[in-house]
């Protein structure tokens, strides 16, 4: 009797842990499932905020082009504020789905840029990425 149990209480844990496994699978199956593109992106800025934490002077910013000029762009960022980035044609690599120029660059197109942080707040790039939209 003392030994059937026990073996009713091993099987009772195996199969509780067994359960709470498989719950925890089926869990994250359905949470990928709802990930649209707009918490997509906040997830890839909460861990670029993590990697700006994790290296000082190096930052990473995403957003919408809503000015430009010869040497620096204007970037409306998905919490509205605006960052100030500077380039150089000569140093700053840009790229999209291929090589790209500064000219690339538009008015209202998405960019993501990574460079260092200046004393103002601005950003020097290092690399802009024209994004497809």
């Amino acid at each position: 009797m003392k030994k059937n149990l026990i073996l009713i209480f091993i099987v009772l844990i195996i199969v509780g842990a067994g359960g709470f496994f498989g719950g925890m699978k089926y869990g994250e199956s359905e949470a990928l499932k709802n990930l649209t593109p707009e918490k997509m992106r906040e997830i890839f800025q909460q861990r670029g905020q993590m990697f700006q934490r994790q290296r000082p002077g190096q930052n990473f910013v995403s957003g919408q082009v809503i000015s430009k000029d010869e040497k620096s762009l204007t970037i409306k960022l998905p919490d509205g504020s605006t960052k100030i980035v500077f380039f150089s044609q000569s140093s700053t690599q840009i790229t999209k789905a291929e090589e790209a120029k500064i000219d690339d660059v538009q008015i209202g197109k998405e960019i993501s840029v990574s460079g260092t942080s200046n004393e103002d707040g601005s950003l020097t790039a290092r690399m802009i990425q024209i994004r497809n939209r």
